[in-house]
């Protein structure tokens, strides 16, 4: 499995909220009785290197290797924060490099970092576009996690939180077993 985190900030919430889902996804792989072994890209290390591929259209070693690792998963997390109702940059930069049909079919669950719990329904139609046009397929339950949710490390809040990360991680648990066969 693979975990693109798009996250630019410190503390970064983004990543965090990544790890969140990727153990949950182990979890849930682990109880059907497989184990994942889990790649991390961190995009705001690529930030440069996307530019660069941007700008002259080569592609760093270390970009390469990125893109080698998301396309050799069985299943993908990705985790953008949601800035200005978009996604980063650099979210939207990496897909790009990504090129169309590259993701023929790979399950991919999509958590967004947010500054508020909602999120309208066009944000959520470009992020899942952008994973569509390189044939991915994501999964139907979008984990959107707020500040409160970050904030909230027990109670109500924190529980709502990882019950919405527990069932897009069955889902894409489920959908991972799916692909491989």
């Amino acid at each position: 499995m693979a975990v693109v985190s798009a996250g630019t900030g410190c503390p970064r919430p983004t990543r965090l909220l990544a790890d969140w889902v990727a153990e949950a996804v182990c979890r849930s792989l682990a109880a059907g009785g497989a184990r994942a072994e889990v790649e991390v890209v961190e995009l705001h290390r690529l930030a440069a290197d996307l530019a660069q591929h941007s700008a002259h259209g080569r592609a760093s070693l270390d970009l390469r290797e990125a893109v080698a690792a998301v396309v050799a998963a069985d299943g993908l997390v990705v985790a953008t924060p949601v800035l200005a109702a978009s996604p980063s940059e650099v979210f939207d930069s990496f897909f790009a490099v990504l090129g169309n049909g590259v993701l023929s079919g790979m399950p991919v669950l999509l958590a967004l970092d947010s500054s508020s719990p909602w999120q309208p329904p066009a944000l959520t139609q470009v992020i899942r576009r952008r994973l569509t046009d390189v044939r991915a397929d994501p999964m139907p339950t979008i984990v959107v996690a707020g500040p409160a949710d970050r904030q909230a490390a027990t109670g109500r809040e924190a529980g709502r939180l990882h019950a919405r990360i527990d069932r897009a991680a069955t889902e894409l648990a489920a959908a991972m077993r799916s692909h491989r066969q």
